[in-house]
């Protein structure tokens, strides 16, 4: 008999680069021979990676290192993430953290908890984030049973938006090289993936710190190349990045999904200013003029805050005019709340809660009616769907997909599997998505 199989459980807070990064340290754990068990079971080691970007987010992670501290008192608490590259004094003040590791030096997390439990003392591992020059590649190699990869692409942002703790987190912006892309998402698609979502920091700044310089579009046009992948989606990309060579890339190539999520924060140029967004708001009606006239099909989803220090009444309904006259497809609403550390936090005029509650409530319900207007445009026409998987329904196969827009579609399927792209003739639609009929298998599909 040899030694039980070691066991790890992760917890993910935060948004999907964080997702990406948690598969990429499993993968790491499970070539080491760890076994991987659920949070709410008894491990040797609970890795927890934090999020920062919300009051929110940090109280979550402190409730999540809690738990794991309280779990199994014999266990190795490992925290990493945002939260662990800006407050490491707050998290190694935690009775019960052994190690916290920042943003960078993760290809080491197997090693550093081996030494650990060989009776190492605990250790906080964060780097100063800014010197930070090179893409850290972790490779993912799974995503359990999804037909959509999520690609990290890009790392670290520039810009230090005065509401921002990311750039502290993140450390300045870096690519990833054009080869290792193409390799990791060749090796996505031998897995079966049939969509790879780029994702970044800052997404857009993709390739200015490579020599030579790269762009977005450079990386649209290598993947289009491999074979079995059917779909490329980008993730965030702010309008100043969005030139017309991205948009004719798009457009000639149909890889390229018609959805772009240009996230705005603010409809009002002083707001936009205080927030050291780079751009006003008639540059981005712009952009998003000249998107619409080459992409007439295309998706587009936002961010935006409410509440932003100052922010008046008048502002924000403006902010509702703007909203309602871009039509966006999909609003992402955040409550402004003050990270420590960053310019806006001391900024006079902090709105209080309970304004800010209202304000998102109606800018969230707004983001309702539109998403609801977009999905109704599709009743009656034939939309392309890439299967994901079925849900449970007792009238038979009720399957869940997406349009290349992002639209969730569900439809009835007698046979066919994930990854499966079939053309659905819509029939109905709400807030959430649409649904309709299945009209035939697209040629060349199995």
């Amino acid at each position: 008999m040899g030694m039980p199989q070691k066991t790890v459980a992760f917890q993910t807070l935060g948004c999907k680069l964080n997702q990406y990064d948690t598969q990429s340290l499993m993968e790491l754990f499970r070539q080491r021979d760890y076994s991987i068990v659920d949070f709410s079971e008894p491990a040797d080691v609970y890795v927890i990676n934090t999020c920062t970007v919300t009051g929110n987010g940090e109280r979550k992670s402190r409730q999540a290192i809690n738990r794991a501290i309280r779990g199994n008192a014999q266990a190795l608490v490992v925290v990493t993430g945002c939260y662990a590259q800006t407050s490491p004094g707050e998290i190694m003040g935690m009775d019960g953290v052994d190690l916290v590791i920042g943003n960078q030096d993760r290809g080491r997390l197997v090693d550093l908890v081996e030494e650990i439990a060989a009776g190492q003392r605990p250790q906080v591992l964060v780097g100063d984030i800014f010197q930070a020059r090179e893409f850290e590649e972790l490779p993912v190699t799974e995503f359990t049973g999804r037909t959509r990869a999520t690609m990290k692409i890009q790392e670290g942002c520039n810009q230090f938006c005065t509401y921002c703790k990311i750039p502290y987190a993140r450390g300045p912006s870096r690519s990833r090289s054009l080869g290792a892309i193409v390799a990791e998402a060749q090796r996505l698609v031998e897995q079966g993936f049939r969509e790879i979502v780029l994702t970044g920091i800052h997404l857009g700044a993709y390739g200015q710190d490579l020599r030579p310089r790269s762009n977005l579009a450079a990386v649209i046009q290598a993947l289009h190349s491999i074979e079995n992948l059917a779909r490329i989606r980008l993730g965030s990309v702010d309008s100043p990045e969005i030139d017309d060579q991205l948009i004719h890339t798009m457009r000639y190539h149909p890889k390229a999904c018609p959805h772009l999520h240009i996230p705005l924060q603010a409809a009002d140029d002083q707001v936009l200013r205080r927030m050291r967004r780079p751009y006003t708001l008639q540059e981005y009606r712009t952009v998003i003029e000249r998107v619409r006239e080459q992409l007439p099909d295309v998706a587009i989803t936002t961010d935006i805050i409410v509440g932003f220090p100052g922010e008046t009444a008048g502002q924000f309904q403006a902010a509702l005019g703007f909203v309602r006259e871009m039509g966006f497809t999909r609003l992402h609403v955040f409550r402004y709340s003050p990270r420590r550390g960053t310019p806006a936090a001391t900024f006079p005029e902090q709105i209080p809660a309970r304004t800010k509650k209202q304000r998102s409530h109606q800018m969230i319900q707004l983001g309702q009616e539109l998403s609801l207007a977009f999905h109704q445009r599709h009743i009656g026409r034939d939309v392309e769907v890439l299967w994901e998987e079925p849900l449970i329904d007792d009238k038979g196969e009720l399957w869940e997909g997406h349009t290349p827009t992002y639209v969730k579609v569900k439809a009835y399927r007698t046979q066919g599997e994930p990854g499966d792209i079939q053309m659905v003739k819509i029939k109905g639609a709400d807030e959430e998505g649409i649904w309709g009929k299945v009209v035939e298998e697209l040629p060349g599909q199995a």
